[in-house]
């Protein structure tokens, strides 16, 4: 009986798998530790999206049943959110699924294909090494002084999301700096194929 329960769970999972195939990225890249950071943090900061759920029908409630709606809720959504904002832009560049414009660089060579690769790290890492070196001493000054929102439930968003944009920035770069590393020797691949939206 527990060996058919395993068996029906393992079908099942199969199944889902597949389905996800479908429609979402596949996350079968090679896996050092510039990625295990990236999954660390993306697969631990997954769980304020149910948090942020939870809150918000704390506020429906409280507002729309109890009529007495709250000054925090907002602010907390806002916050976390903002958090999750900023650590799937690691995820999303770990799988390689941020917009990319693919009219030319699919119908090129892989030689050609590299030379656009190390072309858009170039410009990612300048434009990171920008970021931090210009938010550095805003971000420093919100943390060391604890720079809080002005509302009236006064959290220290600034403070916190501050160096958090600035951290998260600097591993967008890394893990660009990773895939290109990782990606140099595969052979071409087509990064959009139409039919794959027919299915």
């Amino acid at each position: 009986m527990l060996d058919k329960s395993l068996q029906e769970q393992t079908a099942l999972d199969k199944s889902l798998q597949e389905q996800t195939a479908k429609v979402a990225s596949k996350d079968d890249f090679p896996i050092n530790w510039v990625d295990r950071i990236t999954l660390f943090l993306s697969h631990t900061i997954k769980y304020l999206i149910p948090v942020i759920v939870l809150v918000m029908m704390y506020e429906i409630f409280m507002r729309y049943i109890m009529e007495k709606p709250t000054m925090w809720v907002n602010e907390l959504c806002l916050w976390l959110a903002g958090i999750c904002y900023l650590v799937g832009g690691i995820y999303a560049t770990r799988l390689r699924s941020h917009i990319r414009i693919v009219m030319l660089y699919d119908y090129v060579e892989r030689p050609t294909q590299r030379i656009f690769d190390v072309i858009s790290t170039i410009i990612i890492v300048t434009f990171a090494t920008a970021v931090i070196y210009g938010g550095w001493e805003d971000a420093q000054r919100s943390f060391i002084n604890w720079e809080r929102f002005a509302t009236y439930w006064d959290p220290p968003i600034p403070a916190t999301m501050k160096p958090l944009t600035l951290i998260c920035v600097f591993l967008i770069a890394l893990q660009t700096v990773n895939n290109l590393i990782i990606d140099w020797k595969n052979p071409k691949q087509k990064q959009y194929d139409p039919a794959k939206d027919l299915e």
